[in-house]
């Protein structure tokens, strides 16, 4: 018995301790001006702004399709999500669907950055949604259109075929890797002479489902 009234005396003390504590709380709220309100309104509003950023940053972030370049896989105006944790721990695999940048496409719109103060300033690049076909030490070669790695033809992801050229062959070096769009007669990619294989660290996240619409929620594979 008297280890019960000791928990219920704690508890209780407990109880009391945070109603006033919660009373404190409302009273310093009471007693603040109307810009330091406004201060705090700010503050929070800019640390939701950072934890976002952070999140598109590093963990995952929603991205649009724009054109025809990965029908049928993905279609023009879905959103995808491409998660950048998935990269963390492993290296992208032939046949992962993934966001990258190519060379020389910073901010196309003609500004090389954005500037927030003279000190700090963030690229801002075009993002391309491809299919990455050839890893590290890997050979490429297009013959009639058709793609083969290390000697084995690859499959067209959607049997949508490819424009009839001849590329290759290409071995990759030990950080160049090779993406094309499903879609092989309208995308432009690694094939092309102003883009060419693409670093690691051009490769900004794996592309895991689609989120919009709605009705066209799904896996990418």
């Amino acid at each position: 018995m008297d280890t019960e009234k000791k928990q219920e005396s704690m508890f209780a003390r407990y109880r009391a301790w945070r109603k006033k504590r919660k009373e404190i709380a409302k009273e310093k709220e009471k007693q603040k001006t109307i810009p330091q309100k406004i201060w705090s309104w700010v503050g929070t509003l800019l640390l939701a702004v950072v934890l976002a950023m952070a999140f598109r940053m590093f963990i995952a972030e929603p991205i649009r399709v724009d054109g025809t370049s990965m029908t049928n896989t993905l279609q023009n105006g879905e959103v995808v999500l491409a998660s950048k944790i998935s990269y963390w721990a492993a290296s992208p695999q032939r046949n992962d669907v993934v966001i990258c940048r190519y060379p020389g496409r910073v901010n196309e719109r003609g500004n090389k950055a954005i500037n927030f103060t003279a000190v700090v300033a963030m690229d801002v690049y075009t993002v391309f949604v491809k299919r990455l076909v050839a890893v590290p030490g890997d050979t490429v070669q297009i013959t009639d259109g058709k793609l083969y790695v290390n000697g084995e033809l690859v499959p067209d992801p959607e049997k949508m075929g490819s424009a009839p050229m001849d590329f290759g062959p290409l071995q990759l070096g030990e950080d160049e890797y090779f993406v094309m769009g499903d879609n092989r007669y309208s995308s432009h990619d690694s094939r092309a002479s102003d883009v060419g294989p693409i670093s690691r660290s051009a490769i900004m996240g794996k592309v895991t489902r689609v989120l919009l619409p709605l009705n066209a929620w799904r896996g990418v594979k």
